[in-house]
């Protein structure tokens, strides 16, 4: 009786089958890194031993990190949970002198416990009220937010008023809402790091980069966006893990928080059709919109006016403060693309040039993926259209800058631009909190807020550049190329593409384009997986004998 070969372990995503020489290592792959290491006695040595840690592993030090930055997020808006009592003896929240901008702790987390009637026990898209417009008209107002999202004000709502009918240590009932919130929204963040490291076992520290994001410690807590950046990056492992239906699953929840993670899919259409694997695109779209219908349409059948509160809300708002439409407006004295508009009139025009503009970009991403020398990353992509549409829309709430920093992390892992990038960001939130103030109060001019939101689509213009030239010189590319040194791209090589990691690009494609060799390639047939998962990009073996040449990308 022959013995049975010892099952295989899938080295794809599993930490443990990477030893110490398939890591890459910031200190020795970064030069920002390198330098800053300096602080702490330098690079890691040659005969170091690494990968060998029992309790603090990369995955372990990466989400202490990020707990660490969202303890700081918390203490930011600690101000703004502050109480007093009133000449009548009423325990009140302390926004006196406009406290939420002065000390820059706004969050929309606070105003909406009452703004939505949670504390009165509402119920999402069913109760209404009546809100007063500026000019004496009147609108009935549901829940603003997509279903996911609201539910979740809601259940929490709950959970405060079973807290305080515990009798359990509390403080005003606002206060132990914004607390509870924060715990799960803290958790959520912490799902996307964890994500972020199994996605890249041989990279682990470039999750570091999002942990300690400047962006996590303003925004993490100012809405509810990390439930939607959690689904999105679930959702990119799940598919990184060949499991489509789950990462539609995944998307489809995200989208019901946040319509962002359906984005996801256009990134995935154009690599699955260049690469022939329209199938698993099938997969993951019908599971991801039959997810979100699942959550939204017994809502909208009971509650029609309440649900569509969203999209209503959103085609009738103007161009927000922080969009470069209104930034245009304020410098120059333009009225817009509408003219003035009433209160509650809808901006058609204006979300007609966003439309368009949106997808204009999209078609030049699609074209971006054509051109490519070899078939663009999974997160390259998604970061290019998320950023598109974030640069074309005409709101961009700053918690929204939150959508980019997983992505912008997998698609171009590199700390210094990066860090960049995230701390002008995050610093808009100062000049934005000192133009919400008012002149009058001793705020800032809405010229230098401005110039802020301004330098901050640069910064993401900038990092955008540098995705796309990844993409069009792959030996360029961080998780690509070998480290320390130029070298080619590794053919279809994609940590996060699933089923399109080492695939060849589609017949159909290849006669289109009139390739050979490379693109051709079955690179499903050449170990890939050590290489790929490290960064560590290795030649393709070199032609048999009487085979013809292959070209380099």
């Amino acid at each position: 009786m022959s013995a049975e070969a010892p099952p295989t372990r899938n080295r794809t995503h599993d930490p443990e089958s990477l030893d110490a020489t398939s890591r890459v290592l910031p200190a020795h792959d970064d030069g920002f890194v390198r330098a800053a290491s300096a602080a702490v006695g330098g690079p890691v040595g040659a005969h170091a031993v690494v990968g060998r840690a029992r309790f603090f592993t990369p995955l372990r030090v990466v989400l202490l990190l990020a707990t660490i930055v969202l303890a700081l997020g918390w203490f930011a808006k600690a101000p703004c949970l502050q109480q007093y009592v009133d000449g009548s003896g009423q325990t009140q929240l302390d926004w006196r002198d406009s406290r939420q901008y002065v000390a820059m702790c706004y969050s929309d987390t606070v105003p909406l416990y009452t703004a939505e009637r949670l504390d009165e026990g509402g119920v999402p898209y069913v109760t209404s009220w009546v809100d007063q417009r500026d000019d004496g008209t009147t609108q009935v107002r549901y829940m603003e937010y997509p279903v996911l999202t609201g539910f979740f004000q809601w259940m929490n709502a709950r959970l405060t008023a079973g807290w305080l009918a515990l009798g359990l240590p509390a403080a005003l009932p606002v206060v132990v809402y914004f607390d509870l919130s924060a715990f799960w929204l803290a958790l959520a963040w912490l799902g996307v790091v964890w994500a972020m490291v199994r996605l890249r076992p041989g990279r682990p520290w470039d999750a570091a980069i999002a942990a300690v994001s400047p962006l996590v410690a303003v925004h993490a807590f100012t809405n509810f966006d990390t439930l939607a950046v959690a689904g999105a990056t679930l959702g990119l492992l799940a598919w990184a893990r060949r499991r489509p239906a789950v990462a539609g699953l995944l998307l489809g929840l995200g989208a019901a928080a946040k319509l962002y993670p359906l984005f996801l899919l256009l990134p995935l259409l154009l690599l699955c059709l260049r690469a022939g694997r329209m199938r698993a695109w099938w997969t993951v779209a019908l599971t991801g919109v039959g997810a979100w219908a699942v959550v939204n349409v017994p809502v909208a059948v009971l509650a029609p006016a309440g649900w569509w509160e969203f999209f209503r809300l959103n085609s009738t708002r103007a161009a927000d403060p922080d969009s470069l439409y209104n930034i245009v407006a304020g410098l120059t004295g333009w009225s817009g693309f509408d003219g003035p508009l009433s209160p509650g009139q809808t901006p058609s025009v204006l979300n007609a040039v966003t439309a368009v503009l949106f997808a204009l970009c999209c078609v030049a991403v699609a074209v971006l993926v054509w051109r490519a020398p070899v078939r663009p990353r999974l997160a390259a992509i998604a970061f290019l259209v998320v950023a598109a549409f974030l640069l074309t829309n005409k709101v961009w709430s700053p918690q929204y800058s939150l959508w980019l920093v997983p992505l912008a992390v997998l698609a171009y892992p590199r700390w210094k631009p990066l860090l960049i990038w995230m701390a002008l960001d995050a610093f808009v939130w100062v000049p934005r909190m000192y133009y919400y103030l008012g002149i009058a109060n001793k705020g800032l001019p809405a010229p230098w807020f401005y110039g802020a939101v301004v330098l901050r689509d640069l910064a993401v213009v900038a990092i955008a550049l540098l995705v796309v030239r990844s993409v069009l010189r792959p030996e360029l590319d961080p998780v690509r190329r070998r480290p320390g040194r130029p070298g080619p791209a590794r053919v279809g090589s994609d940590p996060d593409g699933g089923v399109l990691d080492g695939a060849p690009d589609a017949a159909w494609f290849r006669r289109r384009r009139g390739d050979r060799g490379v693109s051709g390639t079955p690179a499903s047939d050449r170990p890939l997986v050590d290489a790929t998962r490290s960064g560590n990009v290795q030649d393709p073996p070199g032609p048999g004998p009487g085979a013809p040449a292959v070209p380099r990308p």
